[in-house]
């Protein structure tokens, strides 16, 4: 039986990237050197058209498949996210893989691959399907991370994530297993215990297992561990991808399931509760110590993960569940225009094989490359949570669904966290404007991509942090058109 029509254009962002995907890599050995300037051009066409084809899913929403997906405002808003940081991506990475000598189709093909996989989660109504977004994603980065085959870094990285993330992913499957027997089905809205004894024993198992294997893919602690080798070994514009778009997907589908499955929400609470603690203490604290610039951006991103899950655990624990999805929607947007832009800068500032991306390198950069040094501290800053920037605002959203939830310890642990994390920003910062450059020190070329990436990101820093009423309108209509339960 053919997909309907409408199933297909409410699709369609997935489908233009994979098709993206696959002519880049047919069309790559038709090309001649040099081949950079077709290979971002139908990179970027792919993953602007895919935005621009949210568009359909935006105005006609609904169930597709059978059932297996749900396009709704939700899905919509994390599909903007997701390609909106894949289109900068790939302009940014355009210049750094000239560099490193890697300019191949298959880097792009691979990269659109991982958004389409990002896509399906954020879509999925349904456990199966959910685990064809996951490994789509998951199996696509694993490559990216390794993409740099001549550094052992990079290897390593790949590696590593490869043999954790397959424990992450047996972990997941064997729990949608158990839900299936608890329940007899995979459909999330259609989720209640079946007649068989020890239907609930199993739902509970099912769910625990769920949360364990998505906790690996957002860095909550205590499953952390693999994210700053990781990070710090592959390719900075990989990284800059990886610390933000799959860590959105997972979230979005923790997120789903937590509003659709009732069960959920009583049995994720302290476990939600005890890893935000956790991971904001482990993240913070590890950056502390971490001279490499990378590195400490690599630990800050677990630090993150852990603010976003105190809003998640206010959902878990609030009647107005809303409050608190629409808080980690509008963060995860702006946390990915901070990051992304910090990992981007990091990759044109380390130079050849990343080799530049200790603390002391990046002294004197404020009188050296001031717009370079102003962008990253802006980002930094962000971060940090300073008034005026989409950071601040990100938290005080985030401060407000936890005290509506009563979570009022958390909260406070919250802001501990957020004048702890201050040490390491800020020293970034002392460096770039009050350390004398080292005398080798050598100014780093940025390109016109590079730079347009920057500002862009720069700009939505700004914005959002001086006008967050559309955006967070659009989250809190995005949150409450998810079943809640």
């Amino acid at each position: 039986m053919n997909p309907a029509h409408q199933d297909l254009l409410r699709l369609a962002p997935e489908i233009v990237l994979c098709a993206t995907g696959i002519l880049l890599m047919l069309v790559e050995p038709f090309l001649n050197a040099p081949r950079r300037n077709v290979l971002v051009s139908l990179a970027v066409l792919g993953s602007g058209l895919a935005l621009l084809a949210t568009l359909y899913p935006a105005a006609h929403p609904g169930m597709a498949f059978s059932g297996l997906l749900r396009i709704d405002g939700y899905s919509v808003f994390l599909h903007v996210v997701v390609e909106t940081v894949a289109l900068l991506v790939v302009l940014g990475s355009a210049d750094y893989l000239d560099r490193e000598g890697i300019q191949h189709g298959e880097y792009y093909a691979l990269l659109l691959f991982a958004t389409a996989g990002m896509g399906v989660m954020a879509s999925a109504a349904e456990l199966m399907t959910a685990f064809i977004g996951l490994e789509t994603s998951s199996i696509s980065t694993y490559i990216l991370a390794g993409y740099r085959r001549d550094t052992a870094r990079s290897n390593e990285s790949s590696m590593k994530y490869f043999l954790l993330g397959s424990f992450a992913t047996g972990f997941f499957l064997y729990g949608i297993a158990l839900i299936y027997g608890a329940t007899g089905t995979t459909q999330l809205a259609q989720m209640s215990l079946s007649a068989i004894p020890g239907a609930a024993t199993l739902l509970n198992l099912g769910l625990a297992l769920l949360l364990v294997g998505l906790a690996f893919k957002v860095a909550a602690a205590p499953f952390q561990l693999w994210t700053p080798d990781v990070y710090e070994g592959a390719p900075a514009p990989v990284t800059a991808l990886m610390s933000t778009g799959p860590k959105a997907a997972a979230f979005a589908l923790l997120l789903r399931i937590l509003a659709t499955v009732t069960a959920a929400s009583s049995l994720w609470f302290w476990a939600l509760w005890v890893s935000a603690v956790l991971t904001m203490f482990a993240g913070n604290f590890a950056a502390l110590a971490q001279s490499n610039v990378k590195r400490m951006l690599a630990y800050s991103s677990i630090a993150h993960a852990g603010y976003v899950l105190v809003a998640l655990t206010a959902a878990a624990a609030s009647d107005q569940i809303d409050l608190g999805i629409a808080a980690v929607l509008y963060y995860l947007a702006v946390y990915a225009l901070m990051k992304l832009g910090a990992f981007l800068l990091v990759s044109q500032m380390g130079g050849d094989t990343e080799r530049l991306t200790e603390m002391d390198h990046f002294r004197g950069l404020g009188m050296r490359q001031p717009v370079a040094a102003a962008c990253f501290s802006l980002f930094l800053l962000s971060l940090l949570g300073l008034p005026l920037t989409a950071g601040f605002l990100g938290k005080f959203y985030i401060f407000n669904a936890a005290l509506a939830a009563h979570l009022v310890w958390l909260a406070v642990v919250l802001a501990i966290n957020s004048v702890i994390g201050a040490f390491y920003y800020l020293r970034v910062i002392v460096v770039m404007y009050m350390r004398d450059p080292a005398e080798e020190w050598q100014p780093a070329q940025m390109p016109w991509a590079v730079t347009f990436v920057l500002l862009v990101a720069a700009a939505g820093t700004f914005y959002l942090g001086l006008f967050p009423g559309r955006v967070m309108g659009f989250a809190s209509r995005a949150a409450l058109s998810l079943p809640l339960r």
